[in-house]
C-alpha cells in the first residue's frame, strides 16, 4: 500500500509537521508512505519537491506570490493577510510519479501557490482514493482559514469580513461556488485532527455529505519526553531559581495565537501578587517582532528566537514550569502536544480543539475565553497552587493515551484498507 502525503511546506508550519511526523509514523507501522512537497527545508529521503532544483523553486516562490498578490487587491487590511486563500494559483502534480504510484493520495494543507482548485479538479479526475486531513476551516469555507464569528460557510460564503469590499458576490460566494463544482461526487474522506473541527465540517454545505473522520496528529513520544530541568536551564543558560512561563508559535504576533492576552495576563499577576514578582520569568520561542523586544511584559524575558532543531525545543519544554498557548482559534496545537508529552502543563483559552487535550484542573487549566483574569488565575494555579509532579505525569498520560504515533498511524492504515477494499 503506497500513501502519497501531500503538503505545501516540508516542515515549516504546524500542518507541515504534523504531516512529517504522520509519515514516520505510518513508515514504523509498515505503511510505504512518502511525502510531495512545494518547498523541501532539509534533505530528506522520504520528501520529495514537486518541482525540484533553482528553476522549480523560482517557480513556486513566483506562484507564492503571485498568490498573495491577487489577495492583496481584495485584503481589508494587512492582518489578513494570510488568512485567506482564493487558490487560483497552483501547479498540476497529477502527474508525477509519486502520485501516479500511490494507491491513496493523502492532502494535507496545500496552499499558498501550490495546488490550485483547478490543481484538485486533476487530482480528483485520477479516481484515486483521496484523504485530506483538515488542519483548519479552509477546505469547507470561500477562502478563509479560520472564519471567527463568521457562519456563512453553513449555508453559502458571502459577504466576507476579511474582504475590503464585502458583498453578496464577492471573491469568497465565486470561491465557494467552484468548491461546490469541484466537490460535487469527489471521492474523498475528510479527516480532521480534531473533534471540534470535525463538527464545524460536518455542519459545512460543502462537507456535510462526505465521510468526515477524526483523527488527531500523532507524536513521538521517545522523542518529546521528560529530562532534568535543571539540565535543560543549563543547556539553555536559563535561571535555575524562578518559575518559568513559556509562550510560543511560529510567529509570535500572530494575532490568532492571542499574544496580547497574555501580556495583560502578566499584568494582572504580578498587580495580585507583587511578593512573586522576583519568582517568575518568561521564556518566548518563534519568529519575534522587534517591537515585542521593547514592552514592559511584567516579568524578565529570555528569548530564543526561532528553534532550529527537536533537541532544542525538547530542552526549552522541560525547562518550563508551565505553557501558555491563549489562542482565539486553533485545531489541535503541535506546541501544547509537543509540552504536554514533556511533561509540562498547559494553560489555554476553553477554544476549538484544545479541550481534547487538557483536562481542566488534572493536567493543566483551560480560562474562560479571551479573559486575561482567568488566564492568570490558571498560571498562578499551575506555577504555586498545584502538585508539579501529578500535573506533569497526567499531562504526559494523556499524550500517551491518545497521541502516540503508534495509535495514530493506525487508525489512518484502517481507514486507507477500508477505502482500497
Amino acid at each position: 500500500m503506497k500513501i502519497a502525503l501531500v503538503n505545501t511546506f516540508h516542515f515549516s508550519g504546524g500542518a507541515a509537521v504534523a504531516c512529517h511526523r504522520l509519515m514516520y509514523a505510518l513508515q514504523k507501522n509498515g505503511v510505504e508512505a512518502s511525502m510531495l512537497v512545494q518547498e523541501l527545508n532539509f534533505p530528506d529521503k522520504n520528501v520529495v519537491e514537486a518541482q525540484p532544483g533553482y528553476i522549480g523553486r523560482k517557480k513556486a516562490l513566483l506562484r507564492f506570490a503571485a498568490d498573495r498578490f491577487y489577495f492583496l487587491l481584495h485584503e481589508k487590511n494587512k492582518e489578513v493577510r494570510f488568512a485567506f486563500s482564493p487558490a487560483n494559483i497552483g501547479t498540476d502534480i497529477s502527474r508525477h510519479p509519486m502520485i501516479q504510484q500511490a494507491d491513496v493520495i493523502h492532502l494535507h494543507w496545500i496552499n499558498f501557490g501550490f495546488l490550485s482548485l483547478q490543481s484538485l479538479k486533476k487530482l480528483i479526475g485520477l479516481n484515486k482514493p483521496i484523504v485530506w486531513t483538515l488542519h483548519d476551516m479552509w477546505a469547507f469555507t470561500g477562502g478563509c482559514h479560520y472564519s471567527g464569528t463568521c457562519t456563512h460557510y453553513q449555508t453559502h460564503c458571502h459577504t466576507c469580513p476579511f474582504l475590503k469590499s464585502p458583498h453578496p458576490r464577492d471573491l469568497s460566494y465565486s470561491v465557494f461556488e467552484q468548491k461546490l463544482a469541484l466537490l460535487h461526487k469527489a471521492n474523498i474522506t475528510f479527516v480532521t485532527c480534531s473533534q471540534w473541527l470535525g463538527s464545524l465540517a460536518g455542519k459545512s454545505t460543502l462537507l456535510q455529505h462526505f465521510p468526515i473522520h477524526a483523527i488527531p496528529n500523532p507524536i513521538d513520544t521517545t522523542v518529546y519526553t521528560p529530562i532534568s530541568k535543571q539540565q535543560a536551564r543549563e543547556a539553555l543558560q536559563l535561571p535555575s531559581g524562578k518559575k518559568l512561563i513559556l509562550f510560543g508559535a511560529f510567529k509570535i504576533a500572530d494575532p490568532r495565537k492571542g499574544f496580547i492576552y497574555l501580556e495583560e495576563a502578566l499584568h494582572v499577576l504580578k498587580q495580585a501578587y507583587p511578593a512573586r514578582t522576583d519568582d517568575i520569568g518568561l521564556l518566548l520561542f518563534g519568529k519575534t517582532d522587534p517591537e515585542l523586544l521593547k514592552k514592559d511584559l511584567a516579568y524578565p524575558q529570555y528569548h530564543l528566537g526561532k528553534l532550529s532543531s527537536t533537541e532544542k525545543l525538547v530542552q526549552v519544554y522541560n525547562a518550563a514550569d508551565v505553557f501558555v498557548l491563549p489562542s482565539l482559534e486553533d485545531n489541535l496545537p503541535n506546541t501544547v502536544m509537543e509540552s504536554m508529552a514533556c511533561g509540562t502543563p498547559t494553560v489555554a483559552f476553553h477554544t476549538g480543539g484544545v479541550p481534547e487535550m487538557i483536562s481542566h484542573g488534572q493536567n493543566g487549566y483551560l480560562a474562560s475565553y479571551q479573559s486575561a483574569a482567568d488566564l492568570a488565575q490558571g498560571i498562578y494555579q499551575i506555577l504555586f497552587s498545584a502538585d508539579p509532579n501529578e500535573l506533569s505525569k497526567q499531562a504526559r498520560q494523556q499524550v500517551l493515551t491518545n497521541f502516540n504515533e503508534t495509535l495514530v498511524a493506525q487508525k489512518y492504515s484502517q481507514l486507507y484498507t477500508q477505502l482500497l477494499s
